[in-house]
């Protein structure tokens, strides 16, 4: 099959291992060579994130059998004079229990049967909270408390001198105290801007994150082959 798309395929290592699989992502680039159905064959799956209104990129993968997974929305909040937060940053001993919440809450997502386990899921999203705490991939945790009870966590990853971006976001009833925490750690830490995505899906996470100041900044599908 010829086709007009160019672009790398790059293994992803991380998650092969984590997994068990062996995958890649579709980088597009004009200088990387045309997209065939042998070289795709030389994964297991692959997948590909376009933004939503690229319906050509859309159309053209589909020819190569790749199938829609899920939506994607990126917000920006901006960060102003904003009100202490009174948080905790989490420690090891946490761990534990960060892993417990977070494998509980994140078993919807891009991360689904058929194309992975079941518990998959919720075992990624742990061993990110997880790697939160530890201060590898995002660099900060917080927790919100009640007494020796958390009752939610925020992690955070600075991307530059100006933005920070929200990596997990969980507690029932607790959403706008976290996203105020984590607007109060962007303003301690001199930064302007906050940036967040979700699922299309996750109308709930959307419309926090629309509360709290958040606009859409662009939107974007995952897609598998």
């Amino acid at each position: 099959m010829n086709s007009p798309l160019r672009a790398r395929l790059d293994p992803l290592e991380w998650e092969n291992q984590f997994f068990g699989v062996n995958s890649a992502i579709v980088r597009f680039a004009e200088d990387a060579q045309a997209l065939t159905v042998k070289r795709l064959e030389a994964y297991g799956r692959v997948q590909a994130k376009i933004p939503a209104h690229r319906t050509d990129l859309l159309d053209a993968l589909q020819q190569f059998g790749f199938q829609l997974v899920e939506g994607e929305v990126d917000l920006v909040l901006p960060v102003g004079t904003e009100n202490a937060v009174s948080t905790d940053d989490a420690q090891a001993a946490d761990i534990p229990v960060l892993r417990e919440m977070a494998a509980r809450v994140f078993t919807q997502s891009r991360f689904r049967a058929p194309w992975y386990q079941p518990a998959d899921s919720g075992r990624f999203y742990a061993q990110w909270v997880e790697n939160a705490v530890l201060g590898t991939f995002d660099h900060q945790c917080l927790l919100l408390k009640n007494g020796d009870e958390i009752q939610g966590f925020v992690s955070l990853r600075q991307l530059n001198e100006r933005e920070a971006r929200i990596g997990l976001l969980a507690g029932r009833g607790v959403g706008e105290q976290l996203m105020n925490a984590a607007l109060y750690w962007c303003q301690q830490h001199r930064l302007t801007t906050l940036r967040v995505a979700t699922q299309i899906s996750n109308t709930a996470a959307l419309r926090r994150y629309i509360q709290s100041g958040a606009t859409v900044e662009s939107t974007a599908f995952w897609l598998y082959r």
